[in-house]
């Protein structure tokens, strides 16, 4: 009887693993074709997609990466997606850090209304404020102009990379100050013993420690400011101007179907999506511990 049950703990077991794995093999095949496909039809001439458009490319048609990185100024784009990307990054990590260091770790008159603020911006959709924030970046430039003859938060890019970087703050503070309250304050007070202060022992025994957790919000923001697109699309409105990779890849879209220049659209394609992969390959390991180390204090 026990035998009986015991093989039918196991067919059942069994089952439920095939299971998985025909489901999580169904979900790979749905995001690996497209992507496979996207870099195939990227090296692709142009008399071949009016055959059959999941055909083999008959050769490596490299002239279309050119094409988009120069005529359709995808370059451009690149690097200026390069740079708000950077900068974004740069000031979300400065102001972040040490908020959430401080908050997590230390308690201060005040310490839960300011944490309770930062939670509450988490439920605030940044596609609801882009308006009110474009009318006052407006009225602004308009003081400037009339006031020193020069616009400002238009149209520049350390702007767009400030904004970013304020929208995602709520999300990044609760992250990493989940994680670092998780971690023993025996390090902090040897550190104060050895005569480190509170921004030494910040920066060399406790922000190390939460580099997991560090390189998790990294990727995370990373992929949200390189593909962010309603903010770009709002604050660079200067269509001779600076312009982000995905704002200058609708453009080139737009363009390119009328032009019937497909190659040339799926190496755009191509280019956005490079990025983010190589990243990702690199953190991997680090990302998983980020996701799987430390919880939640109040």
């Amino acid at each position: 009887m026990n035998t009986n049950k015991k093989a039918a703990s196991q067919t059942g077991e069994a089952l439920v693993k095939a299971v998985i794995y025909i489901v999580l093999i169904a979900l790979a095949i749905t995001i690996i074709v497209p992507v496979a496909w996207v870099f195939m039809a990227s090296v692709k001439q142009n008399s071949e997609f009016y055959g059959n458009l999941f055909s083999l490319p008959q050769g490596i048609y490299l002239q279309n990466f050119v094409d988009a990185w120069t005529k359709a100024r995808m370059g451009e784009y690149f690097m200026t997606s390069v740079f708000i990307t950077a900068m974004s990054l740069a000031i979300l990590l400065l102001v972040a850090l040490p908020a959430a260091y401080v908050l997590s770790r230390y308690n201060f008159v005040g310490r839960k209304a300011i944490r309770s603020g930062f939670m509450g911006g988490l439920f605030i959709n940044v596609n609801y404020i882009v308006v009110p924030i474009f009318l006052m970046f407006v009225a602004g430039d308009r003081w400037l102009n009339a006031t020193f003859g020069k616009s400002f938060f238009l149209n520049n890019p350390f702007v767009v990379s400030l904004v970013l970087a304020s929208t995602t703050l709520p999300f990044t503070i609760y992250l990493l100050s989940s994680y670092l309250a998780t971690l023993p304050k025996d390090y902090e007070e040897a550190a104060y013993v050895d005569g480190a202060g509170y921004f030494t022992t910040m920066v060399r025994i406790i922000l190390p420690m939460a580099k997991p957790s560090i390189i998790t919000v990294i990727l995370f923001e990373f992929l949200a400011y390189w593909n962010e697109y309603i903010i770009s699309m709002t604050m660079l409105t200067d269509p001779n101007g600076a312009r982000t990779l995905p704002v200058g890849l609708l453009n080139l879209m737009k363009a390119q179907n009328a032009k019937a220049e497909y190659g040339q659209m799926y190496a755009g394609l191509v280019l956005v999506m490079i990025p983010t992969l190589i990243l990702y390959m690199c953190v991997q390991k680090k990302l998983t511990q980020g996701m799987t180390l430390g919880g939640l204090k109040g």
